[in-house]
């Protein structure tokens, strides 16, 4: 293929119907036939990234490489298919606004009235050829964020009218869409589909293809029905049943051709059917494995998407060790010394969460010495490996203030500090350490053992860091530093050699496990947790 083609992936009825797991299914169905593809977001509201939203908000924030902060969506393109993704993958309606201003500033338009059509959208346009174009890509799938009717939507949404025009069948539209089940009438519902075609139709875009999300099997006749309805051929309409994993979305997809219906929309010949053979290797594992573990995760956001990564990384870590994860989610804000050994008794491991700022923060600190003084298998991350620095300054060092400088500005014992390069930065957005970074573990550790090399890269987003010069005490004590960064000195791995499994990262590693490359670190904290479980050493 010479001409890079373009997918684009809208939704509408509802919101958080899954148009990233259907882009990320699309992305691995092309990838099995030989395509090199990548996946971008657009989210339509205003903010410039989502770094500073509260998880509650939006979930997780999601790290790309290149330092990036995203929608955790681009967390599912990575899992899915394997692929690194960049800033260039994700934008938001105030970057494409901020880049646009920005130009009219310096004079590029020469003095012309900025207006939403054409310069907005051809901003948005220049973004999503750019991709394919840099990169030779076969394929870039463009997944539109929120529902179709918003507001916010009405500039991405001429920008793809005017793609689908100008590059005829390099381009196509996959639009997502709910049929309801009404229970009392025991009916399913096709108008809320064939309204959000017709809202789709009225702003000049025909889509190819639908994608029906349902919660009951959908007979011919309803896909007939919609097809008719919608001017979409029948081939063209495929039904996304809810199903126990996200992971078997791809090979349902496959079974009703949806990418060959994408294919020959193009122009292209699907030809023989890939056989996904790793991919259903992983499936079938999951489907046997029906013995559990149970991981509790010890944050302050009761919330699923807000430790997504986390979530997935841990259910994938227990697919291969032939174990199904069973998280419990444990509330931080109520965890005290009373109530410690009752909140995680029945846990075969303990991870303590990321996060920001003072709430819930020393309830993970209890939960760090409970299992530290019980040897159970613990995992601790970002602000998670700093509340196990603490916990042991404070319980073992017998500094009884110590704290990390975001928390306790006074503290004589800053054994967390905040990073040198750090300390001038008024802006919260986009200005931390971000992206990846290299580390060099300790010869002989367990780090070292786990990812069996000394050179690794992983990906961070922190202001504060291990303070070093408490390095040698935490060392004699039995908290070995056993991970660092060669040019900034920065410890990014704490353990405690003594233990099970007891060991933080300053680095997230969750953002870099996959479905078929699970992460070793999650991979040997499931593995332990089971072994302890089973009473074995």
């Amino acid at each position: 293929m010479t001409e890079t083609k373009y997918i684009f992936v809208t939704g509408g009825v509802v919101s958080s119907l899954g148009k990233g797991i259907i882009s990320s299914s699309i992305g691995k169905l092309l990838q099995a036939r030989g395509y090199n593809i990548t996946i971008q977001k657009f989210d339509p509201y205003i903010n410039i990234d989502p770094g500073t939203l509260n998880p509650y908000e939006h979930g997780e924030c999601y790290v790309t490489v290149d330092g990036m902060e995203t929608d955790l969506d681009l967390g599912h393109y990575e899992r899915f298919t394997g692929i690194q993704t960049t800033k260039a993958n994700s934008l938001t309606t105030g970057r494409i606004y901020k880049a646009v201003i920005d130009k009219e500033r310096r004079g590029d338009y020469l003095g012309k009235t900025i207006q939403v059509v054409p310069h907005i959208t051809n901003e948005i346009k220049r973004n999503i050829k750019l991709l394919g174009e840099k990169n030779h890509y076969d394929f870039v799938i463009t997944e539109i964020g929120g529902t179709i009717g918003d507001i916010e939507s009405a500039p991405y949404l001429e920008a793809i009218r005017q793609m689908k025009w100008e590059l005829g069948k390099n381009a196509v539209c996959v639009h997502l869409t709910y049929v309801p089940y009404l229970k009392a009438a025991g009916e399913l519902k096709t108008k809320p589909t064939q309204h959000s075609v017709k809202e789709l139709q009225s702003v000049g875009i025909q889509p190819d293809i639908l994608v029906l999300r349902t919660e009951k099997h959908l007979g011919d006749g309803i896909l007939k029905k919609v097809a008719s309805f919608c001017n979409v051929d029948f081939d063209c309409v495929v039904q996304s049943e809810d199903l126990p994993s996200i992971y078997e979305v791809p090979v349902n997809m496959q079974n009703q051709g949806l990418d060959s219906a994408i294919l020959k929309k193009m122009g292209i010949e699907p030809g023989e059917t890939p056989a996904l053979g790793p991919w259903k290797n992983f499936l079938e594992r999951r489907q046997k494995a029906t013995e559990e573990v149970h991981i509790g995760l010890v944050g302050k956001y009761d919330l699923q998407d807000a430790y997504k990564s986390i979530r997935e990384s841990l259910s994938q870590a227990g697919t291969y060790n032939d174990h199904k994860t069973v998280i419990t989610f444990i509330n931080s804000e109520k965890l005290t010394e009373e109530n410690v050994a009752e909140k995680l008794q029945g846990m075969d491991g303990i991870m303590i969460c990321p996060g920001f700022g003072q709430r819930g923060t020393e309830g993970k600190i209890v939960a760090a010495h409970y299992t530290r003084t019980h040897d159970i298998p613990t995992f601790g991350i970002c602000l998670g490996m700093q509340m196990i620095v603490v916990e042991f300054a404070r319980n073992v060092l017998g500094y009884e203030d110590a704290n990390s400088r975001e928390l306790d500005e006074k503290t004589e014992h800053n054994v967390i500090d905040i990073m040198e390069d750090q300390k001038n930065i008024t802006d919260l957005g986009g200005t931390m350490r971000l992206g990846a970074y290299e580390c060099v573990l300790k010869q002989g550790s367990r780090a070292f053992e786990i990812y069996k090399k000394e050179h690794i890269q992983e990906r961070h987003r922190h202001r504060y860091e291990f303070n070093n010069s408490f390095e040698q005490e935490y060392e004699r004590a039995g908290m070995k530093c056993v991970g660092r960064n060669p040019e900034s000195d920065l410890v990014e791995i704490v353990e405690i050699p003594g233990l099970k499994w007891y060991i933080g990262t300053q680095f997230h590693p969750e953002y870099s496990s996959t479905v078929l490359k699970p992460h070793p670190l999650f991979l040997d904290f499931v593995k332990t947790a089971i072994a302890c479980k089973k009473g074995k050493k």
